[in-house]
């Protein structure tokens, strides 16, 4: 994978806005940054957008200084163009909403088939970030959350700043069935033991994360409730909330998880969603 992050523009407010976050992940990456524009049909090319792209170029130049730039306008689907170019890139990063070919990706299906087909970590804007608040990170102990937890970690150490690791738990899907012959239906739950498990489940999946990033403060954060609830809500207070494409609660053959999916919809910052390495 190459040190580049690319971004998605089409002139749009929104895309020019995710265009500057980009270059400063890229500048915090020591990164190349790459804007990409897609067109499906010739009728598709703005003949304006070169001199937007090149604006835009300009503008990151005199923000960054020193930052390395390439731009490219490439004929095909967004989706297919942003697949490829994820291919050579540390980061992916889109726009909340835009007016092309890139304008409805959050709100159909091209971010969200992105998110769960793409190469490599997908950034989405979103919302209005605390720029003092801390990354917050969604985990559950899965291969997705924990490649989600090393991204994490690393963003928020480029960022110098604090990192909240939350794991929600219920007990919808933990309950066992009591074996009594008189009462066959009710059910016996050990919250105690249950949340045990649930905290040494999140202090296991940050122990390597820990050592590897021991300038990051770390809050563990376990609460019990309705997961996309606790985090959309959490999601207030932070500058990022990163999570796994798809978790233990995903459906199989189902390469994106609900709880992401409401991210992308929903959360309050913008969303950092990171697939396991397959």
């Amino acid at each position: 994978m190459d040190d580049t992050v690319i971004v998605g523009v089409d002139g749009s407010s929104s895309s020019l806005a995710a265009a500057d976050v980009a270059a400063e992940e890229a500048r915090l990456r020591g990164a190349r940054l790459r804007i990409v524009h897609a067109f499906a049909r010739p009728s598709d090319l703005d003949p304006m957008i070169h001199g937007v792209l090149a604006e835009t170029e300009q503008r990151i130049h005199e923000r960054v200084p020193g930052l390395e730039i390439t731009r490219t306008v490439v004929s095909g689907d967004a989706l297919t163009v942003l697949r490829t170019e994820s291919r050579h890139a540390v980061l992916t990063v889109l726009g909340r909403r835009g007016r092309s070919r890139f304008g409805d990706l959050l709100l159909g299906s091209t971010t969200m088939q992105l998110a769960a087909h793409g190469h490599g970590p997908l950034m989405v804007l979103r919302g209005r970030p605390d720029p003092q608040g801390p990354v917050l990170l969604a985990t559950d102990g899965s291969p997705a959350s924990n490649a989600a937890a090393s991204f994490a970690y690393t963003e928020a150490g480029l960022r110098g700043a604090a990192l909240t690791a939350m794991h929600v738990w219920n007990t919808w899907s933990e309950a066992t069935p009591y074996e009594e012959p008189g009462d066959p239906l009710s059910v016996v739950v050990d919250l105690g033991r249950l949340e045990l498990r649930h905290r040494r489940l999140l202090e296991d999946a940050m122990k390597p994360w820990r050592a590897a990033h021991p300038e990051v403060i770390v809050t563990p954060r376990l609460e019990r409730g309705r997961v996309r609830q606790q985090l959309l809500e959490a999601t207030r207070g932070a500058q990022l909330v990163v999570a796994g494409a798809r978790g233990h609660g995903g459906v199989a053959g189902m390469l994106l998880g609900s709880v992401s999916q409401a991210l992308l919809h929903h959360a309050e910052c913008p969303v950092a969603v990171v697939r396991a390495a397959s």
